[in-house]
């Protein structure tokens, strides 16, 4: 699975509504800090997790599932195990018709409903995360010391 920074790029500038699934309450896991980034970012982020469903988190109501969420959704983030994507992504395309991209995070692939998710003309990103290519592509990563790779003129 290669992407081109294009791509990306492309996806994370379309994208306004992310309901990422699987996020935690507790702030050192990555779920909620990569939350906390993309919401800070100027996206809206709806937190799904039933265990955590009628909380706020980052001025949004946690949500049980994605059928809980009555807002269009531009992307699904997912935070789950790679053998719980194939409901979430049913789940997702059911839900939102105008789904755009599922993204799985880093250590997440499914084969089998990234194909499904694709066929129905809905873009897939596996094995990566969205705040860490945000920063590469954006030009936050070289404050850290990061070579991106990424050419810019900014200053």
């Amino acid at each position: 699975m290669t992407y081109t920074d294009d791509h990306l790029r492309t996806i994370l500038k379309r994208t306004k509504v992310i309901a990422v699934v699987g996020v935690s309450m507790n702030e050192v896991r990555p779920s909620y800090y990569v939350t906390r980034y993309l919401s800070l970012k100027g996206y809206r982020v709806i937190p799904v997790n039933p265990g955590h469903a009628g909380k706020k988190l980052f001025g949004e109501t946690v949500v049980a599932s994605l059928s809980d969420i009555t807002a269009s959704v531009d992307m699904v983030d997912v935070f789950r195990r790679s053998d719980a994507v194939p409901p979430i992504v049913d789940g997702a395309l059911a839900a939102f018709p105008a789904l755009k991209t599922i993204w799985m995070q880093i250590g997440v692939e499914n084969a089998d409903a990234a194909a499904k998710a694709e066929g129905q003309g809905v873009d897939v990103i596996q094995n990566r995360c969205p705040k860490i290519e945000y920063q590469r592509l954006f030009g936050e990563l070289r404050m850290g010391g990061f070579a991106t790779g990424v050419i810019s003129s900014k200053l």
